[in-house]
């Protein structure tokens, strides 16, 4: 007897969610450059760091052994930071807005879709733009020459779940979010994760205590997860990147979903 019930209420937020994804694309229609651009910062990354400092710095050492190239190492690293910028940028400054002054989800609630609605559907919307950035850059990067394994088919889900775990931890970071000069402290942790999850030199580089607090972060498990994928540097490691990533999304989602639930019911 409450099979049928829970069944019914799960189609609903599948279908609410899509309603709101639905409702971005409406409003995107118009302002489509803004979705585009976002794929231009880490290409520009990639030629100005990759190519530019890359004909100074030589070969690197490779994540499976020997050498490569500092331009096959960065790429990847640089995709990674594009899935986790892409996202946190919809999930923090555009949720915040929705939430705090347009009053979007207050609309929202008004209907009968629910909080659960709200945060599939803001996650699904942040994760097909991610889709696009994620293919449009392996896309680049095969053309340039920089995807050396076939293992890089896999690259795009693998680039969605950093996504998806920086959009989960974005969302559950946002609902703490009480005026726009709280987002600086996000800008805090953000940009020492771009620059020293082994984004842009080896692992190796680092003291080894850094080593550790480094690999304890997100993003150098995307970076990690993604470099193996794009180079054939493929083991058992990348598993465990790809499981550390999904536990800490499933947890940022749990986190976020009781707290839009404080906000968005009292």
């Amino acid at each position: 007897m409450l099979a049928a019930p829970a069944f019914r209420l799960a189609r609903l937020h599948g279908r609410g969610a899509a309603h709101l994804v639905e409702r971005n694309l409406t409003v995107y229609r118009r302002t489509w450059l803004i979705i585009v651009s976002g794929f231009f910062e880490p290409l520009l990354y990639l030629l100005g760091i990759g190519y530019g400092v890359g004909s100074l710095v030589g070969s690197v050492q490779a994540q499976g052994g020997g050498s490569t190239s500092y331009t096959v190492f960065v790429a990847p690293a640089l995709m990674a930071s594009s899935a986790m910028n892409g996202v946190i940028y919809e999930v923090t400054f555009n949720m915040f807005f929705k939430m705090r002054y347009a009053k979007i989800y207050d609309a929202v609630l008004s209907t009968p879709m629910g909080v659960a609605d709200i945060a599939l559907g803001e996650m699904a919307w942040a994760l097909l733009r991610g889709t696009v950035y994620s293919i449009g850059f392996v896309v680049v990067m095969a053309a340039l020459g920089l995807v050396l394994s076939p293992w890089a088919v896999f690259a795009v889900p693998a680039a969605l779940l950093v996504a998806f775990c920086f959009g989960t931890l974005g969302i559950a970071a946002t609902t703490w979010v009480r005026s726009w000069h709280d987002f600086d402290a996000i800008q805090l942790v953000l940009l020492p994760l771009f620059l020293f999850s082994a984004t842009f030199y080896p692992l190796d580089a680092y003291a080894r205590p850094l080593q550790v607090v480094v690999q304890l972060t997100p993003l150098y498990h995307g970076v990690h997860l993604l470099r193996g994928l794009t180079t054939g540097a493929v083991g058992a490691g990348l598993l465990l990147d790809a499981a550390y990533l999904l536990a800490l999304g499933a947890a940022g989602l749990w986190v976020a979903s009781r707290r839009l639930r404080l906000l968005l019911l009292r």
